[in-house]
């Protein structure tokens, strides 16, 4: 028994093993409740052209939840950065910083793009401030496969550290689900208006028939006088 207690007591003076210490939590997609504006600027879409930029703020979209049919998620390989595709074609984009990152950086680079025939072409650069957890694009075309990239750009005294991840992309098609229900909707206004036209010609065809000419009897036999 005196062993098997000593055993016992090594194993709590031990504490949990390293493995378990270093596995961190992944962070929500539900920004904080006290989560402060979101300062933003709209670049343009060349990186060469010249102009200045506004500088914008947002609040947090809290209390979003994806479910379809009305939203379709995609997620990134990494598993930090979610693209919401709503039914009105706009797009909700979601991220989440491992704890303290946050700190160590100056700010985020959010690059939107299409793919065309031959070449990918730009659609959006918005750069974006490190309390920033979403953005909203207002509108994407049904159909055409878009890419979205995270950037997280480090403070200049931290230029080219080894724990400054890579950028996080996500690919989505917009599918037409807004169309479809137009020409379902088309097709069935179509069949009603064409059982009414059947209908009303058949009607003018009866009254035709039977009002327009009225039957005449056969003669009848006459009296001889």
């Amino acid at each position: 028994m005196l062993p098997l207690l000593l055993l016992l007591l090594l194993l709590a003076a031990r504490g949990p093993p390293p493995c378990a210490a270093d596995t961190p939590t992944p962070a929500s997609w539900e920004p904080p409740a006290d989560a402060p504006w979101c300062p933003y600027k709209l670049l343009p879409e060349d990186p060469e052209a010249s102009g200045a930029a506004r500088l914008c703020f947002r609040t947090a979209m809290r209390g979003f939840r994806c479910e379809e049919p009305g939203c379709k998620a995609h997620t990134s390989a990494g598993g930090m950065l979610r693209a919401s595709v709503l039914r009105n074609r706009s797009v909700l984009v979601q991220w989440r910083l491992p704890p303290g990152r946050a700190r160590r950086l100056r700010s985020l680079l959010l690059e939107c793009s299409w793919r065309g025939a031959y070449t990918r072409f730009p659609c959006e650069r918005v750069l974006l401030g490190t309390s920033c957890r979403d953005y909203l694009l207002p509108e994407v075309h049904e159909g055409v496969r878009y890419r979205l990239c995270l950037q997280p750009l480090p403070v200049h005294s931290q230029r080219g550290i080894d724990d400054i991840p890579p950028p996080e992309c996500v690919e989505f098609v917009a599918e037409p689900g807004g169309m479809r229900d137009i020409v379902v909707a088309m097709t069935a206004v179509g069949g009603s208006i064409c059982v009414m036209l059947v209908v009303i010609c058949l009607l003018v065809a009866y009254i035709t028939e039977n009002l327009m000419h009225p039957s005449f009897g056969r003669p009848g036999l006459r009296r001889q006088p």
